[in-house]
């Protein structure tokens, strides 16, 4: 589904003008504080009305001021996942959940599976608690849940891992993927992590004052380094798609194929066939003018 944004807009001294397209996937969008990010979103969303331009979801115009256009955000059927997860705490997970199934269009429209939701994201444990006793991880797999069942055309994510620790994020990183992967509808994911980027977009919009410094694939922006603050040079490098070709058990390791060649990495836990994506940062790389010998380096490609 295409998601189309062309849009011009002042707030006090800040400018933004901004036009890209999407064709679904996650969409990442990347900058520094002040890029504009959040002013996207909440035009999008339908919570700022911009002065010009148009936003459209899949051919549908949510915003046209050229011809008057301007879809109330209640009837965008658009998913907003904040920083955090805004439970209803007074009400258990599933009560949660069926909050927005009961907002989803009507029957015969594109309804929310119930099932299929806890499932995506491996929240059935989790029904019968309240919001007071899940973690920050477990809250935002249930407010992105909650989003879903209300059968959005599009899901807006502001900064939802912002507010988690490493250990979490590590915790819902492979949900983020499987809902991008296997959702349907297009996702536009607000950050200023590269490593969260690198791993979870599929396309990159990286912003600068208000304007689209890049935008393009993932791999593609990610490398280019001359695009990015001093700070996140230090992250720019490769991302690399890869599969589990197998386990080394003995040494705890897993073998990785990709068009490089093979990688070994501490043991991952994911099957043989799985597809994972490799980031390795520019600054990891040694260069050698002769093949390495009698070194501990597991990765050495020609």
């Amino acid at each position: 589904m295409t998601l189309a944004i062309d849009i011009k807009h002042r707030q006090g001294n800040f400018a933004l003008d901004v036009a890209f397209e999407t064709q679904g996937g996650l969409t990442a969008l990347f900058g520094r504080s002040g890029s504009g990010k959040p002013s996207i979103v909440n035009i999008i969303a339908g919570l700022i009305r911009p002065n010009a331009g148009r936003v459209s979801v899949g051919g549908v115009d949510l915003v046209d001021t050229a011809r008057g256009v301007f879809v109330p955000r209640h009837k965008r059927r658009i998913g907003y996942v904040f920083q955090e997860g805004r439970l209803f705490p007074h009400l258990t997970v599933r009560q949660n959940l069926l909050y927005g199934a009961r907002r989803a269009p009507p029957v015969g429209d594109r309804g929310g599976d119930l099932n299929r939701v806890i499932d995506l994201l491996g929240i059935a444990a989790l029904l019968p608690r309240r919001p007071g006793r899940l973690s920050g991880g477990e809250k935002q797999r249930v407010a992105i849940g909650r989003a879903l069942l209300a059968s959005p055309r599009l899901l807006l994510m502001d900064e939802p891992l912002a507010s988690l620790d490493d250990a979490r994020k590590a915790e819902i990183y492979p949900y983020i993927e499987r809902l991008r992967d296997s959702a349907g509808i297009p996702i536009v994911y607000v950050s200023h992590s590269v490593a969260e980027v690198a791993r979870l977009a599929s396309t990159v919009v990286l912003l600068a004052d208000g304007k689209v410094a890049a935008a393009g694939p993932t791999a593609e922006i990610m490398q280019r380094s001359e695009l990015m603050s001093p700070a996140e040079r230090e992250e720019a490098g490769a991302v690399i798609e890869a599969a589990v070709a197998r386990h080394d058990h003995r040494f705890g390791l897993t073998e990785l194929s990709s068009r490089a060649g093979t990688w070994r990495l501490t043991r991952l836990d994911a099957p043989v066939g799985a597809r994972v994506r490799l980031r390795v940062r520019a600054r990891d790389f040694m260069l050698a003018t002769s093949p390495p010998a009698d070194i501990s380096a597991l990765n050495v490609f020609s």
